[in-house]
Order: C-alpha cells, then structure tokens, then sequence
C-alpha cells in the first residue's frame, strides 16, 4: 500500500478492549505514535457487556436481597426492585467509563479511530468508519485484541428473544417468570443468582455432573448450598438438544448419555457454555500469523506472533480469558515493542467467580503444588472464626493458603467467601514477589476486618493462629 492517502503510525492497535484501549495509553506514555482502532463501543466486551454490567446488576440484586433476608440483624424489610430504573443505572456506570476510556486515549496522544479494520498485508490495513469512508494505513507493527464472543451451540442461535447470550441477558428491560440458563460455568452461575434474587424461577442445565466445572469441591459447597437456598433447580448430566417456541416462551428438550430426553418449560433461555475468538473480523490472515486449534492467536511470553512485528493480547490469545490477564497482556507487549524487557511468564494471575460467596484463586493448588514437585504446608482460616465476617453475617468459607514446606514460598491461595475477589490481590502479591508464609503472618493486618483471615490463614500454616485451631 502506498500513497499521499496513507497515513504511517508506528503501532497500530485493533480493538479497544481492555487489552487494546490499555495497550494503547501504555504505548502514548512511551511515546510510541499509536493508532487505535475500535468496530463497537470502547471498552470490549468486558466493560460494556460483561464484567462492569454483570458486577452492577450483582451488586444492586444483592443490596434487596440483604435487605429483605437481614431479620436476624432485627431488619424487617421487603424491597420494592423496579428492574428498568436498576438496567438504567447500571448503563450509565458503563456509559461513564467507556467514555473514561476513549478519552484517557485521547489524552495519552493516541489516535482513536471508530470504524472496522481490514489488515491488507503484514503491514498494511484499511479502515472503514461509519460515514461510508475508508482509510488506509501503514504500520511497523501491530497489536491484535480482537477479543472473544460467546459460543453458539448448533441449533440454539442468538436471537435476543428466545435464546439469550450473557449480553442480551444484561440488557433484559423486564423480568422473566421462568428462565432456563444452560451451562454451570462462572457467567451462568452469577446471572443464575441475579435472576434468582430477583424472583426468577431459575433452572440451570448443565452436561457435567457439577457446577463450575474445574474448581475444588470444597470451594463449590457453599456455592451449591447458597443456589438451593435460593431456589435454584439443577439438573446435571443433561446436554441441551432442542428447543422450540411454545406460546410467550420455549420447551427447551436436554438429553442424557443414555438418550433420556426431558422438556422444560420457560420464557426464555440464557445459553453460556463458553466463548470463542474473534478472528473473522480483521482479515488476520493476512498478517501470516499462526493460530492453534481452537483457534486463538498464538503468541510467546512477549505477545509476539509467529509474525515478528505483529503482537496480540487479551481474550484472542486464549486462557485464561480474564479482563484483568488481558490488561496485563496489552501492557507487556507494547512494552516489548518499545524496546523494555517485559513478559507474562511466570506471571501470578489471580481469578475470581462472583458468585454467592465468591471464589478467588491465585498460583497454584495444593493438588498441583504437590504435583509439581513441592514439599507443601498448608494454612487453612475459616470465615465463622472472623468477628468481622460474622458482623458482616457472612460466614461461610475459607482462606486457604498453599506453601513450599522447605523455603517457606507461597505458591498459591483459594479462597471462598465474603469479598474474596477482593482479598486475594494480597496473595496475589505474596505470590508474585516471591513472599514467605511467614512473612504474611507476621504482617500486622487491621482488626476487624475480612483481611485478617489471610493473616490467620497464614499463621495457620506455621502452626500458630490465634483464633482457629492448628492442624
């Protein structure tokens, strides 16, 4: 491509996700000439249409649900959800911070163009925008943050009627009676406890014989026991086979192994079994990248492709699909490509399912501590031991922290219970740095808070807590 119509930019960023538009302000910091280039709304899906949604909508359900469950706190209390004004609410937080974001780009001096891009060859793209134009660009190299969509199962197609992805369901204007959500995973769980604080006869189908497939059963329990509480039905061992309209709502059909076949009724359907990249989006293949075989973009520990001068970052690359590793992964590789010595190996990236309770996970497990060679100690802290979990009238779960018994490492954290996303970013550190157990518990954490649990857990772990017995 060349021409008085090309405009030349050192870095060229596609899709403003969180991978993308972070990648982007990074690159302006360091004086890289950037363009950044977004189809849809900035912010990616996470911030539009899953994490900053889904975690208002938590939030709000959770507010009437503690209000209408609290008498034994003397608070009598039945609340009145007006679901629309609650939809309203949380798209004006998604409306301020993709706003945020477009204009802290704008700030870090990078180019932000809304349209489609099309990469034409290794360094070369075209952009279409909104008013029919193209423009065309030059590139030395390229970040690709396409990001990821949610899977359709064959025969269950999106039509944001009947059939809903996460998406639709975040944006409902009114309640259904009766919802269907196939798949146990962590999207179908959170929205099954959002619909079901709100009133909703929820009934999850799910193909494995358990809920949040790949997560410690210990750290499911108090999952399952707060869903029955609410009321949720599961049926497992079931897969989702067909569906059809039936009046104002659908007959949902699952099978079993065995060909057993059971209708269910609702009035709609949330299906969540996953997601997938998009890469048909940008003509990727023109940039002779390679991809693997589910058809994420493949990249080293630098986020460089299997092209030299093209990157990538975020849900595209694969696991582990999280809004936060995706940042992480925008950073390192512009960093890369300035020149700095940056990496995601050996990188601690924590995880967290916001259900109720919450789970959070960091580093290794205890299984794969042992596995991979180590000589484990173990601490263990409950919530029912913590004054400020009880003032809270949480109690349930654990802090559990994983270390190398001959170096004293912390090699990893689980965690369920009360704000466990939030506690386990000081595991994550101790993980990250390479911190000891012991210097965990010897750092005086503030009384009473939910945090002291990781200190016990820690204390725990040397044999030394003070409000749990040692093991």
């Amino acid at each position: 491509m060349s021409g008085e119509n090309v405009t030349h930019t050192e870095l060229a960023i596609v899709g403003a996700g969180t991978a993308g538009y972070a990648a982007g302000i990074r690159a302006g910091q360091l004086g890289l000439d950037v363009t950044l280039i977004e189809a849809g709304a900035f912010g990616g899906t996470c911030l539009n249409f899953g994490c900053i949604p889904s975690k208002a909508l938590i939030h709000a359900t959770d507010v009437a649900h503690e209000a209408s469950h609290a008498e034994e706190m003397g608070v009598y209390a039945d609340p009145e959800v007006n679901f629309a004004e609650m939809v309203e609410w949380k798209d004006g937080i998604v409306d301020t911070l993709t706003g945020a974001v477009e204009k802290l780009n704008k700030a870090n001096g990078v180019n932000v163009i809304e349209g489609t891009a099309t990469f034409e060859d290794e360094h070369s793209l075209a952009v279409d925008l909104a008013d029919g134009e193209t423009e065309s660009y030059e590139f030395d190299n390229a970040l690709v943050a396409t990001g990821s969509r949610p899977i359709e199962v064959p025969g269950f197609e999106f039509d944001g009627e009947y059939i809903l992805s996460s998406k639709h369901a975040l944006a409902l204007e009114e309640l259904p009676e009766e919802l269907i959500v196939v798949g146990a995973g962590y999207i179908g769980m959170e929205l099954s406890m959002v619909f079901a604080k709100l009133g909703v006869d929820v009934t999850v189908i799910e193909m494995l014989d358990a809920m949040l497939p790949g997560y410690d059963r210990d750290l499911i329990s108090p999952v399952e026991d707060q869903a029955e509480a609410l009321g949720i039905e599961f049926a497992f061992g079931e897969a989702a086979s067909d569906w059809s309209e039936d009046g104002d709502g659908l007959v949902l059909e699952t099978e079993t192994e065995d060909g057993e076949v059971t209708a269910y009724e609702a009035d709609k359907a949330i299906v969540a079994v996953g997601r997938e990249p998009v890469t048909d989006s940008a003509n990727l293949e023109a940039l002779g990248i390679d991809f693997d075989d589910h058809g994420f973009v493949e990249t080293d520990d630098q986020g460089r492709t299997t092209t030299d001068h093209v990157f990538a970052g975020g849900d595209v690359i694969g696991e582990p699909l999280l809004a936060h590793a995706g940042t992480a992964e925008g950073l390192v590789a512009v960093e890369a490509i300035a020149g700095e010595d940056a990496s995601m190996a050996d990188r601690a990236i924590p995880a967290a399912v916001f259900t109720d309770p919450e789970i959070a996970m960091v580093g290794l497990s205890a299984a794969e501590a042992e596995d991979a060679g180590h000589n484990t100690r173990i601490g263990e802290f409950p919530f029912r031991s913590s004054g400020r979990a009880l003032t809270t009238g949480h109690q349930d779960g654990f802090v559990r922290i994983i270390g190398d018994a001959d170096d004293g490492r912390v090699l990893g954290a689980r965690i369920v219970g009360p704000k466990a996303s939030e506690l386990i970013a000081e595991l994550g550190l101790a993980v990250e740095t390479g911190a000891t157990i012991e210097e965990v518990a010897e750092t005086v954490h503030t009384h009473p808070t939910l945090a002291e649990s990781t200190m016990e857990a820690a204390e725990n772990a040397l044999g030394q807590a003070i409000h749990t017995l040692n093991r």
